[in-house]
């Protein structure tokens, strides 16, 4: 079950039939599943959304809860190597252009139900929520181990949160015992750590901002008490990816019990659900971000101060993704390994084309540009 937007490189075996007694097994993979060049995987597997996996052979069950993740097997020291948020740090310009892409081919004539092509939307958010409890836990777990000490879960998770927060330089590297990321003893070890974790704090933050600025600017809203006064009630949800549609698990399982008691007996009753699943879905996506958002700084409600952090920090990530896309881009002209194919730069740029003119990045520059007059048109009106 691969949710979409995955890259499936040539070779790929994606799960052995007969690995147990049992009936055929599953490999699940969220959005953006990018196994590479001859990755053998075993059923049953499960990836979180915008998993790369590294060429090997992989010959015991994965469970890589972790998105924006490389894994990769290191068989020379029997471990298994994870790098939480490798996209955000080294992969920016492939991530930003999976998501413009996408969109881009969506040639439907009446776009009616929304298809989510966005690298951060409920579900990748979900799980990079979820990822920050789980490094918080292995790495105070990891901590722990390493000094002889013995603490209860909770005690290990507000270690480890305190490790990543102020960038321990034990955090660069961890330990895993074995059994948490592989049906397999050996150890698992991740990778710059806290950096993900950061990173992973920042595009909640991020994610959090942009819906309210798409709130603010849908609902015409003048003024930051305005905001206050009209936005939602922050609602933890679950989602489901139906098809490309992300819609909040109890509206599927409601849908699932009309269907079985005879309440939508036709197809146009089931798109009609899609169609109002997709009218409620920035209400609900504003939400879920809000509660996130109240979660990781500890409050109940946002207010004027938190508002005017956040804008600041949206204008400064937008530009940190917008450089990082440019960064990992240029590699591809500067590095000498793949530019030896070549026998002049002008070759190279007659074709690949001009890293100055690349079209795309030009269009993410633009993108930033209008972004920042946004946020800075909002903060003038509010006077923030």
């Amino acid at each position: 079950m691969l949710y979409g937007q995955s890259n499936l490189a040539a070779g790929a075996t994606l799960g052995s039939n007969h690995n147990s007694r049992g009936a055929d097994g599953e490999i699940i993979a969220g959005r953006g599943f990018w196994p590479g060049l001859c990755v053998s995987l075993k059923h049953n597997s499960k990836f979180a959304s915008f998993t790369i996996v590294a060429k090997g052979d992989y010959s015991n069950e994965l469970n890589i809860p972790i998105p924006f993740s490389l894994v990769s097997n290191d068989v020379t020291n029997d471990k298994l190597v994870i790098m939480p948020a490798y996209w955000f740090m080294y992969n920016m310009y492939a991530l930003a252009r999976n998501e413009w892409k996408y969109f881009d081919r969506d040639k439907r004539v009446e776009k009616i139900q929304h298809l989510e092509y966005a690298s951060l939307a409920p579900d990748t958010i979900s799980e990079i929520y979820a990822s920050l409890i789980l490094l918080e836990e292995l790495v105070g777990k990891a901590f722990c181990k390493e000094n002889n000490s013995s603490f209860s879960k909770e005690e290990c998770i507000r270690k480890g949160k305190e490790l990543l927060l102020n960038k321990d330089v034990f955090c660069n590297e961890i330990e895993v015992d074995g059994n948490v990321f592989e049906n397999n003893k050996r150890k698992a070890v991740l990778l710059k750590t806290a950096n993900a974790y950061h990173i992973f704090l920042n595009l909640i933050n991020y994610y959090a901002t942009n819906c309210l600025i798409d709130f603010i600017n849908v609902n015409k809203v003048k003024s930051i008490d305005e905001v206050f006064k009209k936005m939602p009630v922050a609602k933890q949800t679950t989602w489901q990816n139906i098809g490309g549609q992300l819609i909040v698990t109890t509206e599927v399982e409601t849908l699932k019990t009309k269907i079985k008691t005879n309440k939508i007996k036709s197809w146009d009753d089931v798109h009609l659900f899609y169609t109002n699943a997709s009218s409620n879905y920035a209400t609900q996506k504003l939400q879920h971000a809000l509660s996130l958002l109240y979660t990781i700084h500890s409050i109940k409600k946002i207010d004027v101060k938190l508002f005017s952090t956040l804008l600041p920090q949206a204008i400064e990530t937008k530009k940190w993704i917008t450089k990082n896309i440019e960064t990992s881009r240029e590699k591809d002209y500067s590095n000498e390994f793949r530019k030896m194919v070549y026998d002049s730069d002008v070759e190279m740029n007659n074709v690949l084309g001009s890293f100055a003119e690349n079209s795309f990045i030009k269009h993410q520059k633009t993108e930033t540009e209008k972004f920042v007059k946004i946020v800075n048109a909002i903060k003038k009106n509010f006077k923030l």
